[in-house]
C-alpha cells in the first residue's frame, strides 16, 4: 500500500502534475485499503517523484502565474483527494480541512478551483439522511456553520446559505449570507436571538440585515417571535449594538403605575461617554398627576489615580390635582458623590469621599422606595443582607477625608469633613473642619545603633495626639447663614501618653503608663435652679478655656491554662482547655476638674447632680472625682477537641470553640467619698457548631436606687440580707445564622462573574452590583435550592431624659431572609423585619422566580411597608437585551 502525506504547497501540486506528463485523472488514497494498489499508480507517483528531482535545481527561473495566490494553502482530508488536472480542481472527501491564512474551512466535501479560486464547502447526507457534517467557516473570530459555503481566496469574500453563526451574545441565523470582508457582512431572510437552542425560544426576524463584528446589527423591518408564533410588533428597521463596555445611546424608560402620582415613565433618559475619563448620564421620572424627578450622574476615572461618582437629583412632588383639599406640591433634591484616590497614584497620600445629602423629606417622598446600600457582604441570589428602603432611612452621614503620612517620621496628619443629618427631627450637624495630628510613640533615649543588652530607659516612649474639631448644628428647614455663625462652636484636644516596656518577669508582664491631656472650649455652660419658674435657667459665656486631666498607673497581666484529659483514646471528648488572662492596674488621678463642676438642683424636689460648665462642648468635660484605686478584669476562651466523624466516615480529631471569649472588667477607687466599686462590663461572644454567631455585652451597676428618683444611692446590691449581684442598666445581644444547602455545582457566583468582567470599568461593575441588590429576584442563583439567614438583636439601656429621670427603652427585633428552590426552575423567597416591641412585621418583601432558559420571570410583592409595591417582570438574560422586558409595578403609599 502506497500513503501520501497530502500537505503541499498547491502551486508546487499543480506544478508537478504538469511536467509530469501525467495523465488527465489522478487519485490519492490516504485511507488504508484492503486490496493491493494499482501498478500505474505507483509508476505514476515515481514518474512525479522524478520530474520533481529534475527540476528541483531549476526551479528559481519559473514565472509564477498572475492568477496564483500570495500564501501557501494547507489541506487535509480523511476519506481521499482527487485532482481533475485539465480543470485544474481538486476535490477533498470525509472529514477535510483547509487552511489559508487566518481563513479555515471544515466540511465533507470540500471543492477547489485553481483557475478561479473559489473554494466550495458543502454538507452530506448518509444514507438514513442524517447530516455526516455541516460546512464550517472560521476566520479571525468570526464562525459560520452552514449548508454550502462559496469563498474565494484572494478576494476574501464568499456566499453561505442556510448559515448558523454568533456575533457577541446573538445567536443568529440566515437563508443567505454575503462575506464582504472579516468584520463586515450581510444576510437576508433571517432571525438573531440570546437562546442558544438550535429551535430558539424566541428570536427577532428580519428580511435583510448588514453585521459588523462585534460593533451592531442594522436591520430593515424587524419583527420578534416566540415559539416560532410571529408577534404582530413591526419596526420599520433596528439597530442593535454588539460592541461591549461604555457606549453613548438612548435610555428606554420603564412604564408604571403609583396610587398617588399615576401612571408614569422611570429612567428615560441618555448615557454619553465622554471620553475614556469621562462619562455622564441624565435622566428623567415623570407621572401623569404633576410630579417628576430629574437626575444627572456623571463618573470620573482614571487608572491608577482615582475615580468617582457624582448625583444630583430633583424631585417635584405633587399629591392630588389643585383645588382638591388634600392638594400638596414640595420640592426636594438630593446629593451624592463619592471619590476614591488609588493608594499607589500618590504614596502616603490619601483623598475620600463619601457624601449623602439633601431634603430631609427627599427621602419620604421618592416614589420608587429606592435601596440605600449600607455596604454589600453574603448571597445575592435573593438571601443577601437585607437592603434597607430609603423611605425607612432617617439618618445620614458624609465624609470627606484627607490623610497624609510623611514616609521615614512618626508623624501623620488627616483632616476630615463630615455631615450628619437625622431626616426625623431635620437636625443637621456639620463638622467643620475635623483636624487631627499625630506623632506615634517614639523613644528619645534609644540610641540609632544598639550594641549589647537594651537598657530600661532606653525603652521609654512618649507620643501625641492632637484634635481640632469645629462644628455646626441647624435645621434643613430654617436655613440662614446668621443661625451658622451663632450655632457654630470649636474645640480641641491634646493627648501625651508616655509608656515604659518592661522586660517579662518570668508569667508575667508589667508596664507602667503616664499621660497628661488638655482641652480648649469655645464656651461656658451655666445653669442655676430658678425658684420662681421652677425651672433651670441656663446662661452662656463665650471666650477661650482649658480643662486638663493627669493619669497614672501601673499594670500587671498574665495568662494560665488548664486543660483536662481524657483518659481513654476512644472518648468523645478527647480533650477541654481554659485560658484565663486576668489584668489588675493600680492608677490615680488627681481631681483638676473640681472648679469646673458644681451641685446644682435639677427639680421641686430637691434633687441636685453635680453639672460641668463644659458640658454640651464638642469633646466633653473631664470626670470630676479623685481617682487613687485598682483596676481588674478577667478574659476567659473555651476549646475542646472532640473525636468526629469525616467525610469519608472515619474519625478524626476536631479542634472546637465553645466559648471565643468572656469576661468581666472593673476598678475600686479608695479616695472617693461614695460609690468607690466601679460599674462592672460584662462580655460574651460564641461561635456554635461554626453557624450561630452569639455576642452579648452587659455593664452591671453594682449599687441601689432611688425608688422615687431612680438615682443611685451609697448602698451595695447586696445590703440588706437578700443576694443581689446589682442592676444590669445596659446591654444587648445579637445571635445569627446563615444556612444554605449544598451547591450543584462550582459554578462562580454573579458578583464575581461581574467583578471579573474586563470590559467594564470599576464605576460600571458597582454600579451593575447595586443593580443586583435593589432587584434579587431578576439575579436568582439556581444552583441553590435553599438559603436562610436569621438574626435577632436586642437592646436595653437606662437613660437620663431633659426632665432628669429616667426611662429605659428596649428594642428587640428579628432579621430574615432566605429563598428555596420549588423546582430546578422555579424559586420563592422573602426577606423582612419583624419589631418585637409593637409585633408587628414593618417591612416585608416576597419574590417568585421562574427560569426560562434565556428569559427570567421575577414577581415581587411588598405588602408591609410605608410603600406597598408589586412588581411583574420578564426580561431576557442577556446583558444586551436588558432593556428589552415586560413589565409592571404599581406602587401603594401609606400616609
Amino acid at each position: 500500500m502506497l500513503q501520501v502525506v497530502s500537505k503541499f504547497s498547491l502551486k508546487y501540486l499543480f506544478f508537478l502534475i504538469l511536467c509530469s506528463g501525467a495523465c488527465s485523472f489522478l487519485t490519492f488514497s490516504t485511507q488504508a485499503q484492503t486490496a493491493s494498489p494499482r501498478k500505474d499508480s505507483i509508476l505514476l507517483v515515481s514518474k512525479v517523484d522524478t520530474a520533481y528531482q529534475k527540476n528541483k535545481a531549476d526551479t528559481v527561473l519559473l514565472k509564477i502565474s498572475k492568477d496564483s495566490i500570495p500564501a501557501q494553502i494547507d489541506y487535509e482530508a480523511q476519506d481521499s483527494m482527487v485532482l481533475d488536472v485539465d480543470a485544474k480542481k481538486i476535490f477533498l472527501f470525509g472529514k477535510t480541512q483547509i487552511k489559508y491564512e487566518d481563513v479555515l474551512l471544515n466540511a465533507p466535501l470540500i471543492e477547489f478551483d485553481q483557475e478561479t479560486q473559489y473554494v466550495y464547502a458543502k454538507m452530506r447526507r448518509d444514507s438514513t439522511g442524517q447530516v455526516e457534517g455541516m460546512a464550517k467557516l472560521k476566520q479571525a473570530e468570526s464562525t459560520t456553520v452552514s449548508d454550502s459555503i462559496r469563498f474565494n481566496f484572494k478576494t476574501q469574500r464568499g456566499m453561505t446559505y442556510a448559515s448558523f453563526f454568533q456575533q457577541s451574545d446573538f445567536f443568529n441565523f440566515a437563508e443567505k449570507v454575503k462575506k464582504y470582508d472579516a468584520e463586515t457582512f450581510f444576510a437576508s431572510k433571517g432571525r438573531f436571538t440570546t437562546c442558544n437552542l438550535d429551535t430558539p425560544h424566541f428570536a427577532f426576524r428580519f428580511s435583510k440585515a448588514k453585521f459588523i463584528n462585534k460593533k451592531l446589527v442594522v436591520t430593515g423591518p424587524v419583527h420578534p417571535e416566540f415559539e416560532d408564533v410571529p408577534i404582530p410588533i413591526y419596526l420599520p428597521f433596528g439597530i442593535f449594538p454588539m460592541q461591549k463596555g461604555r457606549q453613548s445611546g438612548i435610555l428606554p424608560p420603564q412604564f408604571t403605575v403609583n396610587e398617588n402620582f399615576g401612571l408614569g415613565l422611570e429612567g428615560l433618559g441618555y448615557y454619553r461617554a465622554i471620553n475614556d475619563y469621562v462619562d455622564a448620564k441624565v435622566w428623567f421620572d415623570v407621572y401623569s398627576y404633576g410630579s417628576w424627578r430629574a437626575n444627572f450622574s456623571p463618573t470620573y476615572r482614571k487608572r491608577y489615580q482615582y475615580n468617582g461618582t457624582f448625583n444630583l437629583s430633583l424631585q417635584n412632588t405633587k399629591f392630588a390635582f389643585k383645588n382638591d383639599p388634600d392638594y400638596s406640591n414640595s420640592r426636594s433634591f438630593f446629593v451624592t458623590w463619592t471619590h476614591s484616590m488609588d493608594s499607589k497614584a500618590r504614596p502616603g497620600v490619601s483623598f475620600n469621599a463619601s457624601v449623602n445629602a439633601g431634603s430631609s423629606k427627599y427621602l419620604r417622598l421618592v416614589p420608587n422606595g429606592a435601596l440605600v446600600n449600607p455596604g454589600f457582604t453574603g448571597n445575592i441570589a435573593g438571601a443577601g443582607n437585607y437592603m434597607q428602603p430609603m423611605n425607612f432611612t432617617n439618618q445620614l452621614t458624609s465624609t470627606i477625608s484627607y490623610q497624609k503620612i510623611w514616609n521615614g517620621t512618626p508623624f501623620n496628619l488627616a483632616m476630615n469633613l463630615s455631615h450628619n443629618q437625622n431626616t426625623s427631627t431635620k437636625i443637621v450637624n456639620l463638622s467643620l473642619p475635623d483636624i487631627t495630628f499625630v506623632m506615634n510613640t517614639i523613644y528619645p533615649f534609644q540610641p540609632k545603633e544598639s550594641v549589647g543588652q537594651s537598657k530600661w530607659y532606653e525603652k521609654l516612649g512618649v507620643g501625641y495626639t492632637g484634635n481640632y474639631r469645629g462644628q455646626i448644628t441647624f435645621y434643613d428647614t430654617a436655613f440662614k447663614f446668621k443661625q451658622l455663625i451663632d450655632t457654630f462652636q470649636w474645640g480641641a484636644s491634646h493627648n501625651v501618653p508616655i509608656i515604659l516596656s518592661l522586660p517579662s518577669l518570668g508569667p508575667f508582664q508589667a508596664a507602667p503608663n503616664f499621660s497628661f491631656k488638655e482641652n480648649w472650649y469655645a464656651q461656658k455652660f451655666y445653669r442655676t435652679w430658678n425658684n420662681t419658674t421652677n425651672k433651670l435657667d441656663t446662661s452662656i459665656e463665650k471666650g477661650f478655656f482649658a480643662a486638663r486631666e493627669i493619669t497614672m498607673g501601673f499594670s500587671v497581666s498574665t495568662a494560665f491554662f488548664g486543660t483536662y484529659q481524657a483518659k481513654k483514646a476512644t472518648a468523645k471528648v478527647q480533650a477541654i482547655r481554659h485560658v484565663m488572662r486576668p489584668l489588675f492596674s493600680i492608677n490615680y488621678k488627681p481631681d483638676l476638674m473640681k472648679p469646673y463642676y458644681s451641685n446644682q438642683q435639677i427639680n421641686q424636689r430637691g434633687d441636685k447632680l453635680p453639672l460641668s460648665v463644659f458640658d454640651g462642648s464638642i469633646f466633653g468635660p473631664f470626670s470630676a472625682e479623685r481617682y487613687g484605686g485598682m483596676g481588674f478584669g478577667i478574659d476567659n476562651n473555651l476549646e475542646m477537641k472532640a473525636r468526629v466523624k469525616s467525610d469519608t466516615g472515619e474519625a478524626e480529631i476536631k479542634k472546637i470553640k465553645l466559648l471565643d471569649g468572656f469576661g468581666i472588667s472593673g476598678g475600686y477607687n479608695l479616695l472617693a467619698d461614695s460609690f468607690k466599686l466601679s460599674t462592672m462590663s460584662l462580655y460574651a461572644r460564641s461561635s456554635l457548631f461554626d453557624k450561630i454567631n452569639i455576642t452579648a455585652n452587659a455593664t452591671l451597676d453594682p449599687y441601689k436606687t432611688n425608688p422615687v428618683t431612680g438615682f443611685r444611692i451609697n448602698q451595695f446590691a447586696w445590703n440588706g440580707g437578700k443576694f443581689n449581684m446589682g442592676r444590669i442598666v445596659n446591654g444587648n445581644i445579637n445571635i445569627s445564622t446563615s444556612l444554605q444547602s449544598k451547591k450543584k455545582d462550582d459554578k462562580k457566583p454573579l458578583v464575581s462573574e461581574i467583578s471579573q468582567n474586563e470590559n467594564l470599568t470599576n464605576d460600571q461593575i458597582q454600579q451593575q452590583l447595586d443593580y443586583v441588590r435593589r432587584n434579587p429576584a431578576e439575579f436568582t442563583d439556581f444552583t441553590i435550592p435553599w438559603t436562610l439567614s436569621l438574626s435577632y438583636s436586642l437592646t436595653f439601656t437606662k437613660l437620663l431624659q431633659k426632665d432628669y429621670t429616667f426611662k429605659t427603652e428596649l428594642a428587640s427585633s428579628i432579621n430574615f431572609n432566605g429563598d428555596f428552590s420549588l423546582t430546578p426552575k422555579w424559586k420563592v423567597g422573602a426577606n423582612g423585619y419583624y419589631d418585637l416591641n409593637t409585633m408587628k412585621i414593618q417591612s416585608l418583601t416576597t419574590f417568585i422566580t421562574r427560569d426560562l432558559h434565556c428569559w427570567q420571570l421575577s414577581i415581587n410583592v411588598t405588602p408591609v411597608g410605608v410603600y406597598k409595591f408589586f412588581n411583574i417582570s420578564i426580561s431576557p438574560k442577556s446583558g444586551i437585551l436588558r432593556d428589552l422586558k415586560i413589565n409592571r409595578t404599581r406602587y401603594f403609599y401609606t400616609q
